[in-house]
């Protein structure tokens, strides 16, 4: 199973006084004055920085009917952002594998590993990534939506990259093409199921800490004690997705923070929407209810002076024994989005 792909595409480097490999999540995001365009234009200079701060890959993800969100086409944002950048590692963090058949997927991607050789990372999740209405849509189906048949999916993924289905197969005569190199296969998660899965194929396992936070210790030692040795990884390799702002001051980092905290209530409440500005999420009633939910959610984020950033960073990656930390900043500002990731590398003296 990805004979043809090794450990040390899989393993970032650590740079500067980093004690694992810092690399970054982006969702393209929408403020409220903003347009897709603006918002996809940020993502690429982002690239383009993060890229000159040492930063090791950079993942966008799928999300589908969110105003607030630009990135619902992953394999096409990571063409764009590889033909302006030179090493960063690109990839999907991820795509949602339910929506698509699993040929299409493994020709987009032999497409890009095709376009930019040995910088291609290909994460795979088993949710929809949106509401359920648009996922039939997605489908095609008017089926019920279940997740169950995602190791099948993942298999005929992996089979088609590495061109390896049993003769007796029905697709054994079917190519993906274009063929050749081989993209690495991590599998995203915010539950036991994706880590167990990921250990027993003996794959790189990205989890999603920045929103389930309360599965993720459960979740990465399931991966660990799952983990079979492959022609991928010879041990374990996990990565967590954390949110992670800086700023000035502590105050300063929370203003700055509390709209995407908003954002995600707006979400959980079905009313998802363009990114909020620091005034509105100031000045939003909260209930006693949306209060609790946002101080949940900001006790999960590590936010504040790039000092405190790291020491966060740092707490979080002993207590998980993280092989890599994934940052994201869902700020509908793209300055304060860039400078927020400035401070960090400079806290890591990474530039």
């Amino acid at each position: 199973m990805n004979a043809r792909v090794s450990g040390d595409q899989v393993r970032g480097s650590a740079k500067g006084e980093a004690s694992v490999p810092l690399s970054v999540l982006d969702l393209a995001t929408v403020g409220m004055e903003d347009s897709p365009s603006d918002a996809l234009a940020a993502t690429t200079a982002l690239a383009r920085r993060v890229e000159e701060l040492g930063f090791h890959r950079m993942w966008v993800a799928e999300h589908h009917g969110m105003p607030g969100i630009a990135s619902s086409s992953p394999a096409v944002v990571i063409a764009h952002l590889a033909a302006h950048t030179r090493t960063l590692r690109l990839g999907s963090g991820g795509v949602m594998l339910p929506n698509h058949a699993p040929l299409v997927v493994a020709e987009q991607f032999g497409t890009l590993q095709a376009l930019h050789p040995g910088r291609i990372d290909l994460g795979v999740g088993r949710a929809p990534g949106t509401d359920q209405a648009t996922a039939r849509a997605l489908r095609r189906t008017d089926g019920a939506l279940s997740a169950e048949d995602f190791p099948q999916q993942l298999g005929e993924l992996i089979a088609f990259l590495d061109d390896d289905f049993p003769l007796d197969h029905p697709y054994a005569e079917v190519q993906s093409v274009p063929h050749g190199p081989l993209p690495p296969v991590w599998l995203l998660g915010s539950s036991g199921f994706s880590a167990q899965l990921a250990g027993s194929l003996g794959l790189p396992f990205a989890f999603a800490h920045h929103f389930s936070a309360q599965n993720t210790l459960p979740a990465l030692e399931l991966y660990r004690e799952s983990f079979q040795p492959s022609e991928v990884l010879d041990e374990p390799y996990s990565m967590i997705g954390v949110q992670a702002v800086a700023a000035d001051t502590e105050e300063e980092a929370l203003d700055i923070v509390r709209p995407i905290a908003l954002s995600m209530l707006k979400l959980r409440q079905g009313v998802p929407g363009k990114l909020p500005t620091r005034q509105q999420a100031r000045e939003y009633p909260y209930t006693e209810l949306d209060q609790a939910f946002v101080d949940h959610w900001l006790a999960d984020a590590v936010y504040g002076t790039p000092d405190a950033v790291r020491a966060g960073l740092e707490e979080l990656r002993e207590r998980t024994g993280a092989d890599e930390l994934m940052l994201t900043a869902n700020l509908p500002d793209a300055a304060t989005k860039l400078r927020s990731f400035e401070l960090i590398a400079k806290s890591y003296r990474m530039i």
